[in-house]
């Protein structure tokens, strides 16, 4: 299996439109009895507990990859491949979120709840900032050398050098068969 990196402009775009929903959220509840604006105290707890899961997960796997560790399951090297990605992401998306609800808050931080909002926005800012780079680092982390398969280095020059010594024989082999031609039609004496 061969995975990709996850583009740059990925985390660019989630924090773009994490950042419209955001602001868009605080603009429409301004003035409304029920709001949304600010993140709890538990979701930032939440997320820097789970970034730091990801990441020793994701230290685990590089440790494998460099030798360090004698086993381990593919499969959770992958699952933690694709933590690491959903982590990156999400944390993109989550930091234009919060940041957004942030920008619009502090216009009107000489209120009480928009100051308290603003602060938990700021924080919960910062750890999906975090948890965006923790993603991206785990992302790394998770690239496993290839194994003697059909992706590896190795396994690609022993195919080279099968190829070159097959077409080497065909062409020593269509020069023998030319010459028994030549040899059947030359009389002997």
């Amino acid at each position: 299996m061969k995975a990709r990196r996850t583009p740059w402009w990925y985390y660019v775009i989630a924090m773009i439109l994490g950042l419209f929903a955001g602001a868009m959220l605080v603009k429409l509840t301004e003035h409304s009895a029920y709001t949304l604006v600010g993140a709890p105290w538990l979701v930032s707890g939440l997320l820097v507990i789970l970034g730091l899961i990801v990441l020793c997960l994701a230290w685990q796997v590089r440790r494998y990859a460099k030798g360090d560790l004698k086993e381990l399951d593919m499969n959770r090297a992958v699952q933690t491949l694709v933590l690491s990605k959903a982590l990156g992401v999400a944390g993109a998306a989550l930091a234009g979120w919060y940041g957004g609800q942030l920008l619009v808050s502090l216009t009107h931080v000489d209120a009480e709840f928009y100051g308290d909002a603003a602060l938990e926005c700021g924080v919960a800012t910062v750890i999906c900032l975090i948890d965006m780079i923790i993603g991206i680092v785990g992302e790394y982390w998770c690239q496993l050398p290839p194994k003697d398969g059909p992706e590896s280095p190795k396994a690609k020059a022993e195919q080279r050098q099968r190829q070159l010594a097959a077409a080497g024989a065909a062409a020593s082999g269509a020069a023998n068969a030319t010459d028994e031609r030549t040899a059947s039609r030359t009389p002997r004496r």
